[in-house]
């Protein structure tokens, strides 16, 4: 096993200070961006209502396009079993 040396250790200590700087700067630019949009008014939830809306239209599509499948295999399905079924009788 390798042993670090004191440099890696600073340079670790040093990288780890850097990404701890980073985050709490984008954190700081989330709040200000929080506050100015509460300032201007906006809830924040506007968008939100609007995507939920348009989950819900397709979310209803995709249900009826699904029913529509299921009809139209039990019809092929039905289909296929006369056919099948037909060409039994007709062999006999």
């Amino acid at each position: 096993m390798r042993h670090r040396s004191e440099l890696e250790n600073v340079m670790q200590s040093h990288w780890s200070l850097i990404a701890l700087d980073i985050a709490a700067e984008r954190a700081r630019e989330a709040d200000r961006h929080r506050l100015a949009a509460l300032a201007r008014g906006a809830s924040g939830s506007s968008p939100s209502i609007g995507r939920r809306a348009a989950a819900r239209a397709v979310a209803s599509m995709s249900r009826a396009f699904a029913r529509l499948a299921r009809r139209l295999d039990e019809c092929a399905a039905d289909d296929l079993a006369d056919a099948l079924h037909a060409e039994r009788l007709a062999t006999t």
